[in-house]
C-alpha cells in the first residue's frame, strides 16, 4: 500500500504525466484538492473508485483518510494542482505520514510558473540579461515570509521574479519592486495559466496595477523582468559553431573527440 502523491498541473487536464496519469488510474482511493484540480483529471480513477474532495477538509481528517485506507491495504492518489515541491502543503502530510509509518512516493507535475511562461511563448533565463528565476509569495494569512525572504532582497538580484499568491498585494509588490528594476520594467500576469478562461494582462510595474480588475484573484501569478521584453541577449554557446562540446568537438584535439558516438578522434581527421 502507498500514497501516491502526485502534481496535476496547473490546470489544462493534459499537462499530466504519464506516471501520474497511470497512478490515478490504479488507485482505488482518490484524494483531491478540489479547490484548484480541474474535474477532468478524476477522469483517469478507475470505475468504482473513491474520489473525495480535501478543499473542506482539515489536516487531521486527511491523514484519517489515508489512515484507513492503509489499514485496508488500498493505494491512494493524492492530487494537489502544479508541482508538490513548492506551495502545496505537502509537508505537513507527509510528517504525519512519516510519524505513522505509511510508505508513499512523489510524483512531480508541470508548475504553473512553467505554464505561465508557456503562455507568454516566453524563456525565462535569457544570456547577459537573467540566469535565475525567483520563486517567491508575499506574506498571507496562512503562511508568514521569513526575514531574510522580501521582494527587495531577490530584486537585488536583479533576477526574473516569479511571484505567486501575491495578487491581492499587487500595490505593495510594485512599490517594493520599483527601486530595483525601474517603473518601466515589463511585467506579465497570467490568470488561471493554462485553464481555458486564462488571461493575460501585460504592461510595466508603473502601470500594471491600474489593467487589472477584481476578476483577477487567487490563481494569477505575478511575472517580473527586464526578460519579458528582451531582444537584444547574447545568443547561448551551446550551440555556436566554434563551441567545442561533448556532443560536438571542434578538433582531434579536443578533450571530448572520441567520447561520443560519430565524434572520435579518427571523424576529426586525426590519429588515434
Amino acid at each position: 500500500m502507498t500514497i501516491h502523491f502526485i502534481g496535476a498541473g496547473p490546470g489544462a487536464p493534459d499537462l499530466l504525466t504519464l506516471r501520474g496519469r497511470d497512478l490515478i488510474a490504479s488507485c482505488p482511493l482518490c484524494l483531491y484538492a478540489g479547490s484548484l484540480v480541474p474535474e477532468q483529471v478524476l477522469e483517469h480513477c478507475p470505475e468504482g473508485a473513491r474520489i473525495i474532495n480535501t478543499a473542506p477538509l482539515s489536516l487531521e481528517e486527511i491523514i484519517d483518510e489515508m489512515r484507513r485506507a492503509h489499514a485496508a491495504g488500498l493505494d491512494v492518489s493524492r492530487l494537489h494542482s502544479g508541482d508538490l515541491s513548492v506551495w502545496s502543503a505537502m509537508g505537513e502530510q507527509l510528517r504525519r505520514l512519516r510519524e505513522l509509518d505509511i510508505p508513499y512516493v512523489i510524483t512531480p507535475g508541470v508548475p504553473s510558473f512553467a505554464a505561465a511562461a508557456a503562455t507568454l511563448g516566453q524563456e525565462l533565463t535569457l544570456p547577459g540579461v537573467a540566469q535565475s528565476v525567483v520563486l517567491t509569495r508575499t506574506p498571507g494569512r496562512a503562511s508568514a515570509m521569513p526575514d531574510g525572504e522580501t521582494l527587495a532582497n531577490f530584486a537585488k538580484t536583479g533576477a526574473t521574479l516569479a511571484i505567486h499568491l501575491s495578487i491581492h498585494n499587487l500595490a505593495q509588490v510594485v512599490e517594493d519592486l520599483v527601486p530595483f528594476y525601474g517603473a518601466d520594467c515589463p511585467v506579465a500576469i497570467i490568470w488561471r495559466a493554462s485553464w481555458p478562461d486564462e488571461r493575460v494582462v501585460r504592461g510595466r510595474l508603473s502601470t500594471v496595477a491600474s489593467l487589472i480588475d477584481d476578476t483577477m484573484q487567487r490563481t494569477a501569478l505575478i511575472l517580473v523582468g527586464p526578460v519579458l521584453e528582451s531582444e537584444d541577449f547574447q545568443e547561448s554557446c551551446l550551440y555556436s559553431i566554434g563551441y567545442d562540446r561533448r556532443f560536438r568537438p571542434q578538433s582531434a584535439d579536443s578533450p571530448f573527440a572520441g567520447t561520443t558516438p560519430g565524434a572520435s578522434p579518427e571523424d576529426m581527421g586525426g590519429e588515434a
